[in-house]
């Protein structure tokens, strides 16, 4: 049988490359910041390389590390798995997840009846509420939240980057009244997401009319609804290509074929420590290793 490494010496790995940091995974692991450093050495040198940036606020996996972490991250969770089975400590998992309505009923939903067979023992709790990133500590396991940014303290990992377009009906976009020219906007409605106010802000700079003023602008709390909007005529929305791509709603439409890099991403956001519990590290290496290659569903 070929020679493996400490057992010791991957799960120090793993714990540090899921959480970002050597002092988060000593303290996980309940080790000394030099024990857990030793480790991760130790497995470093017996593969033959490094599998670590080295940063001021620090660490991040290398392209080799990554690689290593996503061919062994898998079976050391099937050994624990494997472990509890054995000991009788498996029991029901529970996720308290917080994730805008949209991308729920778009890019999560859909991929559920995966996950579910993946790992039968995994519920979760989905919480629709505004401002999911704040209430980490309010009774929530972790967040998919649409922002510009992430508090540093956090650990969070960026889902996607996309780009803002203008969506309409069909029928603003064809006739004789069609809207073709973005100075058109001046006396039409504009429709925003409440949590991406300078959407249309960023656009417009993008394409060079800084002072385009809309007739009015009209705020939404729900993805849908504001989609929904945009197809019955009452506004042209600001939103994310992939909102329009996977709404595949016929009404709707994509308005003067510009597009410009959206400020504003999809983030899986955490504690550092609760990337620690089994069904937010469950849930976290799913999305990132299976729904978002496509490979889920």
């Amino acid at each position: 049988m070929r020679r493996l490494p400490p057992l010791t010496a991957v799960e120090a790995f793993v714990q540090v490359a899921r959480l970002g940091s050597v002092k988060a995974a000593a303290e996980a692991l309940a080790l000394s910041s030099p024990a857990l450093t030793r480790r991760v050495q130790a497995l470093e040198r017996f593969v033959g390389r490094p599998l670590f940036e080295r940063r001021h606020q620090g660490v991040a996996l290398n392209a080799d590390g990554e690689r290593l972490l996503s061919e062994i991250a898998p079976s050391l969770d099937a050994l624990a798995m494997a472990m509890e089975r054995a000991t009788g400590e498996s029991a029901l998992m529970r996720l308290r997840l917080a994730v805008l309505p949209l991308f729920a009923s778009q890019r999560l939903m859909p991929h559920l009846p995966n996950l579910r067979a993946r790992h039968p023992d995994l519920h979760i709790d989905i919480d629709t509420g505004a401002h999911g990133m704040a209430r980490l500590d309010d009774g929530l396991d972790a967040a998919i939240c649409l922002v510009t940014d992430v508090d540093a303290s956090l650990y969070a990992r960026r889902i996607d980057t996309n780009k803002i377009t203008a969506i309409a009906s069909r029928e603003m976009a064809e006739g004789s009244d069609a809207l073709t020219d973005p100075a058109q906007l001046a006396g039409a409605t504009i429709l925003l997401h409440r949590d991406m106010p300078e959407t249309f802000e960023y656009w417009r700079e993008a394409i060079g009319m800084p002072e385009l003023q809309p007739g009015a602008i009209d705020l939404f709390d729900s993805g849908q609804l504001i989609l929904d909007a945009a197809a019955r005529g009452l506004g042209v929305a600001f939103m994310h290509e992939n909102h329009l791509l996977d709404s595949h709603d016929p009404r709707l439409v994509q308005l003067f074929d510009v597009s410009v890099e959206s400020p504003y991403s999809y983030w899986f956001v955490c504690r550092r420590s609760a990337l620690n519990r089994r069904p937010v590290r469950i849930f976290h290496d799913w999305l990132f290793d299976n729904l978002l290659n496509g490979a889920a569903g």
